[in-house]
């Protein structure tokens, strides 16, 4: 086995006085209030957020396995988590902690450590996608009626990998009306300007799209029924019935692209935009209008679909070409982030039920993943069993500054 650098102490993350440098994962969490009485803390908070990001990124996935992980390594890892004394929580005063923790403070932490740096303006409009979503753990299905709640709604940076913001979701009721009650808090925590936008269809709304647009920024997104009116425009420019006499597009440009993988041949994407209804329809920024068609081989069975679209990116700056690319790279939030927190990371059999836990777990799975994406690593499952054997490895990441991006 290879032999790795030492990794530095806790007392040696923090940056030097007056110069502007990057930070460490635990430098940047050392913000988050202790929800602890003074009287009572026996162990660090920034040592127990090195240790559970520690551990996850050591492919231990429950609050048992890390408790069970920190008391077995050597006393200098011990030491470099933050843990003085030699000794380490046990799971039950992790879960307290969890459950106190304040999610947003947390969040905010995160985010202020992990967001890039703002577009410069010589980047260009829509330089930056972002990608939002909402997220909920089937875990905990055990302990709610009515469905599987959403407990978070995240804002994803496409180009770099990264969560850059999460709003933890704490009212009841529909799933679809929880994710919209937060999204106006979400955006306003991100720099807009140079940054597009991308969403399903739930977050075609008119206020969504006043409020990025005002803040210097653009959207693209998916138009379906919920907004029937807009929908039903959209179809009929690209789709209209045979019976309906029609006129050529004055503006027509396409695009396509041909992949192949994922079981799947042949799966050609075509895209038509359009700016033939721009004058017409009354929504807040809109430049273009866009059909995407995805056809696809599946087990010698011929499938497609078809998906109708808006962006307020005029022409000069999103040919179809960058408008597909906008459009396929906003799925990778779904499998770069929200499958490999469920699955790899183990939050879908996570079964924390009690006040800030859920959401204090999801944000530390964030800063794992985010972790992770920063040193450019794709294949987080293999990963996390090497770091498994290596956990001086993954403590470096987190008590380790790393690099920014410009």
């Amino acid at each position: 086995m290879q032999s790795t650098p030492p990794v530095p102490s806790l007392a040696t993350a923090h940056p030097v006085p007056g110069v502007k440098v990057p930070i460490s994962l635990v430098t940047a969490l050392a913000s988050v209030p202790d929800p602890r009485r003074s009287a009572s803390v026996t162990y660090p908070l920034p040592a127990i957020f090195a240790l559970t990001v520690t551990a996850l990124l050591a492919n231990q996935l429950s609050v048992l396995a890390m408790a069970e992980w920190a008391a077995r390594p050597s006393p200098e890892v011990v030491v470099d988590l933050g843990f003085r004394n030699g000794r380490t929580p046990c799971q039950s005063t992790l879960h307290r902690l969890l459950r106190k923790l304040d999610g947003h403070a947390l969040a905010a932490a995160l985010r202020a450590h992990f967001v890039p740096a703002p577009v410069p303006p010589t980047g260009g409009r829509g330089t930056q996608a972002i990608a939002i979503d909402g997220k909920a753990p089937r875990g905990r299905l055990h302990f709610e009626t009515g469905g599987c709640p959403v407990h978070a709604l995240s804002a994803w940076c496409h180009q770099y990998g990264v969560v850059v913001a999460h709003e933890p979701i704490t009212t009841g009721g529909d799933t679809a009306e929880a994710e919209l009650t937060v999204a106006p808090t979400l955006l306003g925590r991100l720099d807009w300007r140079g940054r597009v936008l991308t969403a399903d269809a739930l977050f075609c709304q008119r206020q969504l799209c006043h409020q990025v647009c005002d803040a210097g920024g653009d959207y693209l997104l998916i138009v379906k029924d919920n907004q029937p009116t807009l929908a039903h425009d959209i179809r009929l420019l690209f789709d209209p019935p045979c019976d309906l006499a029609t006129l050529p597009l004055l503006d027509q440009r396409e695009t396509w692209s041909l992949e192949t993988g994922h079981g799947r041949r042949d799966e050609r994407r075509s895209l038509i935009a359009s700016t033939d209804l721009t004058a017409y329809l009354d929504w807040p920024g809109l430049a273009q209008v866009f059909r995407v068609e995805r056809t696809w081989q599946e087990r010698g069975v011929v499938k497609g679909a078809v998906r109708y679209g808006m962006t307020s990116l005029p022409p000069s700056v999103a040919t179809p070409a960058r408008l597909l690319e906008l459009r396929r790279g906003h799925w990778a939030i779904e499998h770069r982030l929200h499958r490999c927190k469920d699955v790899t990371m183990g939050e879908d059999a996570s079964l924390i039920p009690v006040g800030q836990g859920p959401t204090g777990m999801a944000l530390l799975r964030d800063a794992a993943v985010n972790l992770l994406s920063r040193t450019g690593v794709r294949r987080v499952a293999a990963r996390l069993r090497a770091y498994s054997q290596q956990p001086d490895r993954a403590l470096a990441l987190v008590v380790r500054p790393l690099p920014t991006h410009a």
